[in-house]
């Protein structure tokens, strides 16, 4: 292996949690450098809402990464485990989609995708274009290959069971088709969530089973959403969408809470956090934000997006102008150095006792004041000749 090469799975490695097995990995590469021949890397998705959003884009630029290197990418949609549903951390059985939704969905999944897969390495394919012909015996066959024991072994459905939570029988099946699409497909590589671990080793067992190499699983992290806690999904309306507008979307971006930075620069872009890490949280912000809208819209629409965003956060009320801020309660200190009024703050902590701040008309003398605010509340702020009215911002899909 030379030099470029080697540089070449420091990058497919990058940010990747599991890879089981490193060492397969290694291997089918080197083959398939010997063979010329590509590798088949499987990505599956079911498409239970028509939006894609940020989150699966952290799968979408590690499949870009294998399309760069000369390999084959397979798009899975799962219009048929889509009528199922994928019970990966769910506390409850998932509520089945009708499959005109499903197929409705996968039109739109198929539209998506293409902000950043190259279109001509791209192969996607539907997983009912083997489980609907799927005969009886032959389910019955594939069920015969796991056990109870086994699936129960996977962390939700062990919870569920534990709790005395209803598992239905449909549920079991997920992960079998979802492994035996790896069968149909003969994937070399399958990427996934975290939470897609015991899934994606499924599919690993079940070509062994039917005689294949086994694929090797590479997971990676799940983009936690704009509430700061759940994973990012449409299903908790945390979700930053593909199809936001420009300015919705650069919106949403600035919304997200200061410590979620390191992982939406580092999931979601090039740019090593460390390179943004000492200038001011809000400019940071603005960064990811202006380069995740230009990725998805495009520069001119990023640029207006931040204009626009720039004139409705600061725009003038009186002799006052807006500002919208995203935690309280806070500290005072931290309130005028995460907002931008002072570099450091310890500048802060002198302008306070100096006299140079004012809340709600008062002067403010102690550094250490809790700032609280409620959604609809306007308080102002004056901060030496500049004045602000705060406004807590609100994390609700426009």
């Amino acid at each position: 292996m030379n030099n470029n090469d080697t540089v070449d799975v420091t990058r497919l490695l990058r940010g990747v949690v599991d890879t089981i097995q490193k060492e397969e990995l290694l291997f089918k590469l080197a083959l398939s450098k010997k063979e010329k021949r590509p590798l088949r890397v499987k990505v599956g998705f079911d498409p239970t809402t028509p939006d894609l959003h940020l989150g699966h884009t952290v799968l979408f630029q590690k499949m870009r990464l294998f399309q760069e290197s000369g390999h084959e990418v397979i798009f899975l949609i799962g219009d048929f485990t889509g009528m199922i549903g994928d019970p990966s951390g769910r506390s409850e059985t998932r509520p089945p989609l009708t499959q005109e939704a499903v197929q409705n969905n996968a039109k739109t999944y198929a539209n998506q995708v293409f902000k950043i897969l190259d279109r001509e390495k791209t192969t996607i394919r539907f997983n009912s274009e083997w489980m609907q012909s799927m005969r009886a015996e032959q389910m019955v066959s594939l069920m015969s290959q796991y056990t109870v024991a086994r699936l129960l072994e996977r962390d939700d459905f062990k919870k569920r069971f534990q709790q005395s939570h209803p598992i239905s029988l449909h549920e079991f099946l997920y992960p079998l088709i979802q492994g035996y699409d790896s069968v149909m497909l003969k994937s070399d590589i399958e990427l996934g969530g975290t939470d897609q671990k015991f899934n994606l080793l499924v599919g690993r067992e079940l070509q062994k089973i039917y005689g294949q190499p086994p694929q090797v699983v590479m997971t990676l992290p799940l983009l936690v959403g704009l509430d700061g806690q759940q994973k990012m999904s449409k299903t908790f309306n945390n979700a930053i969408l593909l199809e936001d507008p420009p300015a919705v979307m650069f919106g949403k971006v600035m919304s997200i809470r200061d410590e979620q930075m390191i992982d939406y620069y580092n999931l979601l872009t090039d740019i090593d956090y460390d390179e943004v890490r000492d200038i001011h949280p809000m400019e940071a912000k603005q960064r990811l934000a202006f380069v995740l809208v230009e990725r998805y819209h495009g520069r001119h629409f990023a640029q207006a997006a931040q204009d626009q965003f720039d004139i409705t956060v600061g725009r003038k009320v009186g002799q006052a102008e807006e500002l919208y801020i995203t935690v309280a309660p806070l500290l005072l200190i931290d309130l005028l150095y995460r907002e931008g009024f002072v570099k450091s703050r310890g500048e802060a902590r002198r302008l306070i006792s100096q006299g140079g701040v004012t809340l709600d008309g008062e002067k403010m003398i102690d550094p250490n004041y809790t700032v609280t605010i409620s959604p609809g509340d306007v308080r102002d702020l004056k901060v030496g000749k500049k004045i602000r009215r705060l406004l807590k911002c609100k994390n609700e899909s426009p």
